[in-house]
C-alpha cells in the first residue's frame, strides 16, 4: 500500500474531530489531504501503537513526517490555504505553550462536541478521500 503524501489521522468517534474533517474537506480545494480514523486499518499499519491509542491527538502525516497536536493542526490550516493559513503564525510559539491549549480542548472535546458509537462514514462523493 502506497501512503499518500498527506494523511490526517483522526479520532473517528469524536464529534469535534469529525467536524474538523468536514472543515478540512470543505477548504481543501486542491484535494491534497486524505483521511483515516485512528481506529482503522491504515492507522494500525502506519502509526506506532502509542499514536493509535492516543486518541487525544490528531496525527498529520505530511511528506514523510508525523506531526501531532497543535503542530499538526496549524500545518493543516497552512496546507488548506485561504485566510486560514494566517493562523500558522502561531507556529513561532513554543510547542509546549500551543499544546497546552490543544490539550485543554482535547480533554473536553467529548463533553463539548459529543461522541458517537462508530467511526464517521464518508459520503459517496467523499469516498476517494478516505483510507480504511
Amino acid at each position: 500500500m502506497d501512503i499518500p503524501n498527506r494523511v490526517v489521522f483522526f479520532d473517528g468517534v469524536c464529534g469535534l474531530c469529525n467536524k474538523t474533517v468536514d472543515f478540512l474537506i470543505k477548504w481543501d480545494e486542491e484535494r491534497v489531504l486524505r483521511y483515516a480514523p485512528l481506529q482503522g486499518y491504515t492507522a494500525r499499519r502506519l502509526l506506532t501503537k502509542l499514536q493509535v491509542e492516543d486518541l487525544d491527538s490528531v496525527v498529520y502525516y505530511r511528506d514523510g513526517k508525523y506531526l501531532v497536536r497543535s503542530t499538526a493542526v496549524l500545518r493543516l490550516l497552512l496546507d488548506v490555504g485561504g485566510w486560514w493559513k494566517l493562523l500558522s503564525i502561531f507556529l513561532i510559539m513554543p510547542a509546549f505553550v500551543r499544546d497546552a491549549v490543544y490539550y485543554f480542548i482535547a480533554n473536553r472535546r467529548y463533553k463539548w462536541f459529543g461522541k458517537s458509537n462508530s467511526c464517521r462514514m464518508p459520503r459517496p462523493e467523499e469516498r476517494t478521500l478516505f483510507l480504511d
